[in-house]
Formats: structure tokens, sequence, C-alpha cells
């Protein structure tokens, strides 16, 4: 399960949207979960689910990396579920009823909007990730701020830790199975027994993570010292970004698909 996470990775490719200015990749990614929010009907859903796969399929991503994205949420996707079908109360009489349960047609509706759209929402930004390198996400979140360092935001030190902290979430997640498989070697056991007794077998996990995130810390900040690294002020850049005719197509394709989910609201 842990394997499954793949926020923060990246798969190198040639593809169009590997190609894309980052800027403009954040903000189409912007744009498309704004639009997740704005829709409040199915059929809006109709052009967010031909978007992402021609996405998808341009990108030439294998599937299987957004099929691991998924998994770690399944449960979360089943209590999201429950709850919308059972707490979400109709005007007409109830589809199944049994004691305090009841579940009518709107919960079930609701349930399957909500879904739907954390499902829509990991997979379009978990494809920002999978198809931009962390020099290329740093460098995009960087130029996105620069307007605001006139207000003192440390634009550059702000983008530098965003994109770390993402960068490093797989590495931290690796370090846990490992850390995990260790411990089951010498007897622990994180498999049986309910929900609350795995989460207390998971603490004695706690301590070697801390421990191995803090070496690792370290030996990231030795590495930028011994490189100069100074922050923003002075730094050049070997790789220059310039918008193309592509990245201004891309944008002008996620508005369509903005135009599109808006006009179906009137379809209600």
């Amino acid at each position: 399960m842990i394997k499954d996470i793949t926020i923060g990775q990246y798969v190198p490719g040639d593809s169009i949207i590997h190609k894309l200015d980052p800027r403009f990749k954040i903000l189409i990614s912007t744009i498309f979960i704004i639009d997740l929010f704005i829709l409040n009907n199915f059929k809006g859903y109709i052009f967010i689910i031909l978007f992402i796969g021609i996405s998808i399929s341009i990108s030439k991503v294998p599937f299987k990396y957004i099929y691991k994205g998924l998994k770690p949420i399944f449960i979360l996707l089943m209590i999201t579920g429950l709850l919308n079908v059972f707490m979400t109360r109709g005007e007409s009489d109830p589809l199944f009823a049994w004691k305090f349960l009841k579940v009518y047609k709107e919960g079930l509706v609701l349930a399957g909007f909500m879904v739907l759209r954390l499902v829509f929402l990991i997979i379009g930004t978990s494809l920002l990730t999978l198809t931009t390198s962390p020099i290329e996400l740093t460098d995009g979140i960087e130029k996105l701020l620069n307007p605001f360092k006139k207000i003192g935001l440390p634009a550059h030190e702000l983008a530098m830790m965003m994109t770390i902290a993402l960068r490093f979430i797989p590495t931290l997640m690796d370090e846990t199975d490992k850390i995990m498989k260790a411990q089951m070697a010498r007897g622990a056991d994180f498999e049986s027994g309910n929900l609350v007794k795995r989460a207390k077998n998971l603490i004695p996990l706690l301590v070697p993570l801390f421990i191995s995130s803090f070496r690792r810390a370290d030996e990231l900040a030795t590495a930028m010292e011994a490189r100069c690294y100074k922050g923003g002020e002075g730094r050049t850049r070997m790789k220059i970004l310039k918008l193309h005719s592509r990245d201004y197509i891309a944008m002008i394709c996620t508005l369509c698909l903005v135009f599109l989910s808006i006009w179906s609201r009137s379809f209600n």
C-alpha cells in the first residue's frame, strides 16, 4: 500500500504534456481543480472524462501509475460514499430502510458525484507531478510567485521548500516500507487485528522514520552548502523557461473545458 503512493513521482518522457511550460501546467491544474468544484451535475463530468482521457493518452504515462495513485484512497472513497448515502435525506420515499438507516435516491446520486470528484481530483493532480520534473516544478512555482516579491514574499525559497517536500514523499514512503520489512523480519505484526490495533502497531515505526528523515534533511543541507547554494539572489539557470504555441493551445483547450462545464450547468 505504501509503495502505491505516486504523489511526487516523476515519469520521464518526451510527450507534448512533458514539454509544456511548467507555469502553464500549474495554472491548468489549478483551473481543472476549480472546475471540478464548479460542476454540479454528471453531464459536466463527460467533458472531464474526455479531458483526462486525452491528457493521459498524450502524456504516454502508463495507466498503472494512475491506478496506483488511486489505490491508497479506496478506503477514503468508500467512507465518503457511505457517509453521503446514509446521511443525505431526500424528499421522496426511501429506497431502503432498516432501523435508523435510510437510503434515498438523492443520497446515492450525491455519493456517486462526490466519489467521482475525488477520483478526478487525484488523477488530474497526479498528472502534474508525473509529467513535470522537480526542477521544472520549482522554476514554475517560483516564476508564478515572482510578482509577490514586491510585498516581501520569498518566492524562490518558498518554491524550493514546496518542491523538496513533494519530492521526498516517495523517498519517505520507501524508507517506511524498508523499516516495516525490517521489523516484520524481527517478529513485528502490522497486518493482523482490527484497525485500532494496526494503528498502535505502527507507532514503533515513528522513531526510526523521524531519525531517518532528520538524517536525510541534514545530508541535503550539507550538500546544498557544499555547492555554495545561497538562495535565489543572483541565481542563473541552464534552461530558461519559454512559452511556445503548444502552451497556448493547451490553455485554450482547458478554458474550453471550463466553458463547456459551465454550459452544462444550464441543463439541470
